[in-house]
């Protein structure tokens, strides 16, 4: 496991279905009193960690069932925490995707400022963060954000941002093809082969796109 995701830290071995069914016990036996204790219970909880499970630990606990009315947008400064401090694609594209992609989802007027500013950080994470927190929503998706996030990356040579932008978009083509079709087309030169690989793979499997190959 450790090999596989390139960890530094290292695993105890103990998969998830596993986790699931030790972890889910003691969340429901402690619960927090309160929004305050909970982002620091799940803080400490990562913070403290000595084995990759445990973060996987904290992260359980931010996405609690009894806790979602606290995933709002003042539990913003917290996931950015987590991002910026797990620093790797397995924390990183958690947060993003299952427990602040719902929060934007729910308070855009709030948090699109913030992902915008996250779209030209300096910390790659909150880059990728902003390219892929759209990822589940569908025909809801915020088309501007998404494309200013990606166009604020095209130029990057990480291999983290460039998955980033494929995926983004070949998710969003099972939402609306012919506008990933044009962004391609019209950002072809910038994108990189595995963007451009990426986001077109499943429209090309279609028959859709071919002269973008």
């Amino acid at each position: 496991m450790q090999a596989y995701v390139k960890s530094a830290m290292p695993f105890l071995g103990v998969q998830k279905p596993e986790q699931v069914m030790v972890l889910n016990p003691v969340l429901q036996a402690h619960p927090l009193p309160d929004a305050k204790t909970w982002r620091a219970t799940v803080l400490t909880t990562f913070r403290e960690a000595t084995y990759r499970e445990e973060w996987s630990a904290a992260l359980a606990i931010l996405g609690w069932r009894r806790y979602q009315p606290w995933l709002n947008p003042d539990a913003l400064p917290l996931c950015e925490a987590l991002i910026v401090e797990g620093a790797w694609w397995d924390i990183v594209d958690e947060v993003a995707t299952r427990r602040l992609g719902p929060v934007l989802a729910n308070a855009r007027k709030e948090l699109t400022p913030t992902l915008r500013e996250w779209a030209t950080d300096k910390d790659r994470w909150k880059r990728r963060t902003s390219i892929i927190v759209q990822l589940k929503h569908k025909d809801e998706t915020d088309l501007q954000l998404l494309a200013y996030a990606i166009e604020q990356n095209l130029d990057d040579k990480d291999f983290f941002l460039r998955k980033a932008i494929g995926w983004a978009l070949r998710q969003y083509a099972r939402t609306d093809p012919a506008w990933v079709e044009s962004f391609v087309a019209s950002h072809y030169g910038r994108l990189s082969n595995l963007s451009r690989r990426e986001a077109l793979r499943n429209l090309w499997k279609e028959g859709r796109a071919s002269s973008l190959r």
